[in-house]
C-alpha cells in the first residue's frame, strides 16, 4: 500500500497495490504493521460499520468528543462519494481546515480522519456503500458535530443545493465559530 500525505496534519490518503490479471483482482484492503510503519498513527481499529445512501445524501459533519474520540478509515466500497474531513484540533497548525477527496468502488482510495476531525460525505453516483473502520466504540454521549453549511468551513460538497438530503440532527448541527463541536 501507499501513503498519501494530504494537506490537513495526521490524515493520510491509502492507495493499495492492486493485483489483476483474467480472474478479477485482489489487494490487501489494510495492514496495521504496515500503517504504523508509514504514518507513525495508532492503526488498531475495534469497530466496522457499513452505510447505504443514495444520491444526494449528505451525512455530517460528525466527531466523537473526549475519551470516546475515533480515528476512522473510509472507504466506498460501491458507488462514488465526496469524503470530507475537518481539522478540529485547536492545537492543530491545520486547524479549522478541510479536505476532501472522492472515494470509488473503483478508485479503492481510502482515507485515514484522525481523533479530533470532523468527518462526512456526500453521495454523488445512485447508490453508494460506505465503510468505516473505527478504533474507538460508537457512545451517543460523546456525538459532537459542525453544521454541513458552515460560512466560515465553505465546503464545497460537489451536489446542487436543491439535491442535498440530510436527516433532521445534520440540519441543526452546531456552527464552526462556537468551537463546542
Amino acid at each position: 500500500m501507499k501513503i498519501k500525505s494530504t494537506p490537513l496534519k495526521d490524515c493520510y490518503i491509502i492507495e493499495p497495490t492492486i493485483f489483476e490479471d483474467d480472474r478479477g483482482y485482489f489487494y490487501e484492503k489494510f495492514n496495521e504493521q504496515k500503517f504504523e510503519e508509514l504514518t507513525g498513527m495508532n492503526g488498531h481499529f475495534v469497530q466496522d460499520n457499513i452505510s447505504k445512501s443514495s444520491y444526494g445524501v449528505l451525512r455530517g459533519l460528525h466527531l466523537q468528543k473526549g475519551d470516546k474520540a475515533q480515528a476512522k478509515l473510509v472507504s466506498c466500497l460501491e458507488g462514488k462519494v465526496l469524503d470530507v474531513a475537518v481539522d478540529l484540533r485547536e492545537d492543530s497548525p491545520t486547524f479549522g481546515k478541510w479536505f476532501s477527496v472522492e472515494l470509488t468502488a473503483e478508485n479503492k482510495l481510502q482515507l485515514y480522519v484522525p481523533r479530533g476531525f470532523g468527518h462526512g460525505f456526500s453521495v454523488l453516483s445512485e447508490t453508494a456503500v460506505f465503510s468505516y473502520k473505527c478504533d474507538n466504540y460508537y457512545d451517543k454521549a460523546s456525538e459532537g458535530g459542525v453544521l454541513w453549511n458552515d460560512a466560515d468551513l465553505n465546503i464545497d460538497w460537489q451536489l446542487p443545493l436543491d439535491d442535498i438530503i440530510l436527516s433532521e440532527k445534520d440540519k441543526v448541527q452546531l456552527v464552526f465559530s462556537l468551537k463546542n463541536f
